[in-house]
């Protein structure tokens, strides 16, 4: 079985305490055949809504980049992309910075924000009620399906990722149950872009997106399809690939992607 990491943060976060170098190598201890690096870029300050006014530096990501490979020494491969979150927010400055980045191997679209009247951070979203709380979901799938129409990326990440915060963390008991609609159009202009969707384990939670989507996905014609811890730390590197790739195989799917140059390299399952 060949296990692959690919949304794993090392950098982009002002919490994070990990570097390349410790994440590749417990990655490799972990069973992992390959690891990929997919640090934030995004047009908005960190967890608010507050435009940036700068273009991202790249340096730190490759020296760090560059120190994992060189400590790491092909016992895994190592692969560098980015996480390109809410695009919708400012697409020209999102454009700007694919065209200034290095050479990457795989590009996450995600969405993080909700424009108003909630104008906030997912992780800050705290509705009075579940009419608001599905207030918000709407809101965060028309962006969603902005992102996607856009599509200058390779995987939708963590397709229902509202549900970390509101069920985790504000005690709701959400789905994206009513919503069929909404994201059968998304998932449909996921194919049609030739794009695909990741299965983010989640930190061993319920998986964003979790079984009834991916079957919808699926049943689309859905293939390209990628897992991702989403660790922002050592201890949660690799955290449930294992029990995603027999989710995805559950679903029907008999293979996934790793990306090499943003092309996908196919692994059967």
């Amino acid at each position: 079985m060949y296990l692959a990491d690919y949304h794993t943060h090392s950098l982009c976060s002002p919490d994070a305490r990990n570097s390349m170098t410790e994440m590749a190598l417990a990655a490799a201890a972990a069973g992992m055949d390959e690891i990929c690096f997919t640090d934030h870029v995004e047009p908005l300050e960190w967890n608010c809504t507050v435009p940036k006014t700068q273009d991202h530096d790249w340096s730190d990501q490759a020296r760090s980049f560059a120190e994992a490979k060189a400590a790491a020494g092909g016992r895994i491969g190592l692969r560098l992309g980015m996480e390109l979150g809410d695009a919708p927010w400012n697409f020209a400055w999102a454009e700007r910075q694919l065209a200034r980045a290095p050479e990457l191997d795989f590009i996450i679209g995600s969405i993080h924000s909700l424009p108003p009247p909630a104008d906030c951070n997912l992780s800050f979203f705290a509705p009075g009620d579940e009419t608001q709380a599905r207030e918000g979901l709407r809101d965060y799938l028309k962006q969603v399906e902005q992102m996607v129409r856009w599509g200058k990326f390779q995987v939708v990440g963590h397709l229902t990722l509202p549900l970390r915060y509101l069920n985790e963390r504000r005690g709701f008991h959400l789905t994206f149950d009513g919503f069929e609609e909404e994201m059968e159009r998304i998932l449909r202009l996921v194919v049609e872009q030739g794009l695909g969707i990741e299965v983010n384990t989640n930190h061993g939670h319920t998986p964003l997106p979790d079984e009834k989507w991916l079957r919808m996905y699926r049943s689309l014609g859905g293939e390209i399809i990628t897992l991702g811890s989403d660790a922002h730390q050592v201890s949660g590197v690799g955290c449930a690939i294992r029990e995603g790739q027999a989710l995805l195989r559950a679903c029907g799917f008999r293979r996934f992607c790793t990306f090499t140059a943003r092309k996908p390299v196919w692994h059967e399952l």
